[in-house]
């Protein structure tokens, strides 16, 4: 599924190896699960396969997956307009957190974006997703209290 891109030994645990690599559809069971397990990341119509699908040839190259030897255990999915990028479904299984992987799988998502000239990232967490309110801040990213998000359902559904 790909060369790794990145390798983090894992603290504690002997040397398993770990490593990053370009998230593609291949991915996608393994990632909607964590999604689904990760307490403060809400699972939505727009995570279906084909919108992943779509979204990932859309944003080539700027998403990727943590792998311990052939499992999933972080990912971090990233987009662009052109001129801003954006995080999303930035998450590593409990038993992985406090190494670095969620670390490691930002800084390839913000080197990729800025590849692309973008240098600027935004990233939505629900208030009350407490522990990543309290990892961003940790990292040092501003959270804004300038502006609100509105948003338009043209769907039928309420979770689209």
């Amino acid at each position: 599924m790909g060369m790794p891109l990145a390798v983090v030994t894992r603290r504690g645990k002997g040397h398993e190896r770990m490593y990053i690599v370009e998230m593609t559809i291949a991915h996608y069971v393994a990632v909607l699960a964590l999604m689904q397990q990760t307490p403060g990341v809400t699972v939505r119509e727009a995570d279906s396969r084909a919108a992943t699908q779509k979204y990932l040839e859309r944003n080539p190259g700027c998403s990727f997956v943590a792998m311990d030897e052939d499992e999933v255990i972080g990912c971090a999915m990233c987009g662009h307009d052109g001129r801003r990028g954006y995080l999303q479904h930035v998450m590593v299984r409990p038993d992985f957190r406090g190494q670095g992987v969620a670390h490691q799988l930002v800084t390839r998502c913000l080197e990729q974006l800025e590849a692309l000239g973008i240098m600027k990232t935004h990233l939505d967490v629900l208030r009350s997703n407490d522990v990543a309110t309290r990892y961003w801040a940790r990292r040092g990213w501003q959270r804004r209290d300038d502006l609100y998000r509105y948003s338009c359902n043209r769907s039928r559904s309420a979770n689209a």
